[in-house]
């Protein structure tokens, strides 16, 4: 095993120099983002962030910069997030995994996964296991966030939101949730078994993630994490304790992980492990589902977007023309992100240990710069074609 990891290692091309740990050089757009990045990271004094641009069939680019702590150890490739709501994007693989097995349907009503609470009561009978992933459940948007924030025990909050009167019909609007994903942990605990069982058995193993897991006991359990940072001035940070409150919700915010593991999952997203994420699960949860017009009016964002919907785990976004699933992770004290565009064959992930909104524009910033050099490439590649023909 010792041996199989360091080869794979080889596969990461480190650092913020022109030329890569492994004599590639770095595009000169994805060199400057890098410095720009870094350059405001100092300006803010931030703890530490961690990037990695991958390309399919190629070596990944990651960037790191900080530490898990102010007196702690350097963020490195093993360092372990949490990924806060980019969890929801392996919940939907899991789902989907399980629909493909038949031992679950999208269509299934929430009142069959889970009969002991009422959703079926509250004439809510259409409410379907793609509403809740598809965060298309007609509910009040992050209904009962402040109950999970206050500790209140999940079945009390299921049982509350049983009770509440959709504001639309399930699958007639976008309402995002985490209190909902409450009812697939559920589901999993009345079956004997847990989510993180579940998704270590279906996703982390056999991606061979060394170091994903699910749950704060599993976080702290790492002897390379990094500590949670909340602002108390412009440019100030102090650590804080993690949270327990959505850990009790794993299915919307309960994954961790380091930059090892999501450049593997990004990988398999991308295609290059089709025997455990074949490309027609990939495709069914991006297939944009619900409009989510509010996501265009994000402003570092909204120059770029034209267009917003959201599929099942995923945004999916028109970003200039170009197709881009993407989802964001907020917790106190992390902030992550992950994208990738599939009609290039790329994806990006940017993991955090300080709650800062900068993740914001680095991730716009890193798509625009992107999808420019992409498109340059492609009219290269088309005037080479064209020249070739004469």
């Amino acid at each position: 095993m010792k041996f199989k990891k360091i080869l794979w290692l080889l596969g990461f091309c480190i650092g913020t120099s022109a030329l890569a740990a492994n004599g590639e050089s770095t595009q000169p757009w994805l060199q400057e983002f890098a410095e720009n990045t870094q350059q405001q990271a100092v300006n803010k004094n931030l703890p530490g962030y961690v990037f990695a641009y991958i390309e399919k069939g190629k070596v990944a680019k990651v960037f790191l910069y900080g530490k898990e702590t102010k007196n702690g150890a350097s963020i490195n490739t093993d360092t372990v997030f949490r990924l806060a709501s980019v969890s929801k994007t392996f919940t939907s693989m899991l789902m989907a995994k399980y629909v493909a097995q038949q031992r679950l349907d999208w269509q299934q009503p929430i009142a069959q996964l889970v009969p002991d609470y009422a959703f079926a009561a509250s004439g809510d009978k259409a409410l379907q296991l793609q509403h809740i992933v598809g965060q298309s459940s007609g509910f009040m948007p992050n209904a009962y966030d402040n109950l999970i924030e206050a500790n209140y025990p999940l079945p009390k909050v299921l049982t509350m939101l049983s009770e509440l009167t959709p504001l639309c019909a399930p699958g007639k609007c976008y309402t995002y949730q985490n209190a909902l994903f409450g009812v697939i942990e559920e589901y999993f605990s009345q079956h004997h078994s847990s989510y993180g069982q579940a998704l270590n058995q279906e996703i982390i193993k056999p991606l061979n993630m060394p170091h994903a897991s699910v749950g704060k006991v599993a976080l702290q359990a790492e002897k390379n994490w990094a500590r949670p940072h909340v602002a108390v001035g412009r440019s100030d940070w102090r650590a804080v304790s993690v949270r327990d409150d959505y850990y009790q919700y794993s299915p919307a915010a309960g994954v961790n992980a380091s930059i090892e593991d999501m450049v593997l999952w990004v990988r398999a997203l991308l295609g290059e492990q089709p025997d455990i994420l074949p490309a027609s699960l990939v495709q069914t949860v991006t297939r944009p589902i619900t409009l989510s017009k509010r996501e265009t009016y994000r402003r570092e964002w909204r120059q770029y977007l034209k267009d917003a919907h959201y599929g099942l785990g995923w945004r999916i976004y028109d970003f200039n023309g170009h197709t881009l699933n993407y989802h964001g992770g907020w917790v106190q004290g992390y902030r992550a992100d992950v994208a990738f565009a599939p009609d290039y064959g790329v994806g990006y992930v940017m993991l955090m240990n300080a709650e800062s909104n900068l993740i914001n524009q680095f991730t716009a910033d890193f798509w625009a710069a992107c999808f420019k050099a992409l498109e340059k490439q492609d009219k290269l590649l088309s005037n080479n074609s064209m020249a070739a023909s004469y």
